[in-house]
């Protein structure tokens, strides 16, 4: 099969180049300024952008056990309308994918199910580090530990099983950073001044600062003393920025650091509006804080954008404080909303393509994609930077059919994904064949 796409502007490698682009089978091989080969379907790009995919290494598509609330096939579909071509889930499914079984059982599913490639988390625990070194680097991304709990019970709090993890692993280690003590202090606070129903306006200075410093600055202290690499996921303070560096190039760092989509885009002043449909963990914060957050990232100190997508059904999402779980959907929309921060002058083509596409490749070391290069696989976005359209009910595609983004107008639109070399979202329609591969990893000494 091959595919001709003229006259497109590709974003890659730092520069906007004026191109067609041939793709043959799963592969891209071919970009001239010229290409007049035969192909089975000829698209006209002009006026377009061309992105390679976005890699979002954070999501929690929900299966297995959770999947009222989203589930691989539901989730990755949305992703692909969204741009989003590969994705790495989290562990805290149910069970926890904790063992090497159950972990396999989940690339068992994302086999039949995916849209988009994948990648699964291995989880790690108090009492697990036997499985977690079973592992294998070359078809699993790395290591997920909670320092702090979140949704699901994979605490990890005993300092001398983190440090054998963190000794034990050449993987990458990713985190969530939260202390636990600092968080129940907090919790109890609010709990005894207003019970259960505590106004959600409070859960930044529940999950606070303190809370998030503390912790992240205590796993950069084991990465640094074991040598381990160490990825922080989701910072939500500007406190947390000054604990990381952008004086190497990030092939070479050893402690890596996220920013997700909604804490570059909400503050705590949107939870009079938003409610309970923006609590997450770590909190969404201070004006201030979304501003440090902002000033790391485009200095480099932040490496990759991220979503931690988590679906949680609408009736869940109303309970009071203390029953509402925390995370929201937003892989179909992480895109679209960086291009809109593009639109406003915030930030640049070229810096959204490094954040979410070669930065996590380069990171994870996913092999062959993340770029547009003749030979790589065809994970790619057209993106017209000139359509105007809202998020409404009607274009939600997240099996728990809300979005915290609903009403906001948007002035860009994914018009064409394609998937190791398919066509599988083109104006609204997707392909229902699914041509998700699982991911693979270069091993570096």
């Amino acid at each position: 099969m091959k595919t001709l796409i003229k006259n497109v502007k590709i974003v890659n490698e730092g520069k906007i180049v004026e191109s067609d682009i041939l793709i043959e089978n799963d592969l891209i091989s071919k970009i001239d300024s010229t290409i007049s080969d035969e192909a089975d379907q000829i698209i006209d790009g002009e006026g377009k952008y061309l992105l390679p995919g976005v890699i979002d290494d954070q999501v929690h598509f929900r299966e297995p056990g959770l999947t009222h609330k989203g589930d691989i096939e539901t989730e990755s579909r949305a992703a692909i309308a969204g741009g989003t071509t590969s994705f790495i889930d989290q562990p805290n499914t149910v069970p926890n994918a904790v063992t090497q079984e159950l972990l396999a059982d989940k690339y068992e599913i994302a086999s039949q199910k995916a849209y988009a490639n994948y990648g699964f988390m291995m989880g790690g625990t108090n009492d697990n580090l036997k499985e977690v070194l079973k592992t294998n680097p070359r078809n699993v991304p790395g290591i997920k530990l909670f320092l702090g709990s979140s949704t699901g019970n994979m605490l990890v709090d005993n300092p001398e099983t983190l440090e054998n993890i963190f000794s034990n692993t050449k993987m990458l280690i990713a985190v969530h950073c939260e202390d636990e003590a600092t968080i129940k202090a907090n919790t109890q606070k609010y709990l005894d001044e207003y019970g259960e129903d505590i106004p959600v306006k409070f859960h930044h200075l529940i999950r606070s600062e303190e809370a998030c410093y503390k912790s992240s600055s205590k796993a950069i202290e084991l990465a640094q003393k074991t040598g381990a690499r160490l990825h922080v996921f989701h910072l939500s303070t500007a406190k947390e920025t000054e604990l990381f560096r952008n004086d190497i190039p990030l092939k070479d760092k050893k402690i890596t650091a996220e920013v997700c989509v909604h804490h570059l885009t909400f503050t705590n002043e949107d939870y009079e509006t938003k409610g309970g449909l923006i609590k997450w963990n770590p909190a969404v914060k201070t004006q201030k804080d979304k501003d440090g957050l902002w000033e790391a990232l485009l200095d480099d100190r932040i490496d990759v954008i991220a979503t931690d997508h988590a679906p949680h059904t609408w009736e869940e999402k109303q309970n009071v404080y203390t029953k509402c779980p925390s995370g929201a959907p937003l892989v179909q929309h992480s895109l679209v909303v960086m291009l809109e921060n593009y639109k406003n002058g915030k930030i640049s083509l070229e810096k959204i393509v490094e954040k979410m596409s070669h930065n996590p490749a380069i990171l994870f070391r996913v092999e062959k994609r993340g770029f547009v290069r003749e030979g790589y696989k065809a994970d790619l976005v057209l993106v017209d930077l000139n359509e105007n359209w809202t998020v409404d009910k009607e274009n939600i595609l997240y099996k728990c059919g809300w979005s915290p983004l609903e009403g906001m107008n948007f002035h860009s639109k994914v018009t064409h994904t394609f998937v190791n070399g398919n066509l599988v979202y083109d104006n609204g329609k997707i392909n229902e064949t699914k041509f998700g591969e699982r991911l693979l990893f270069e091993i570096k000494e």
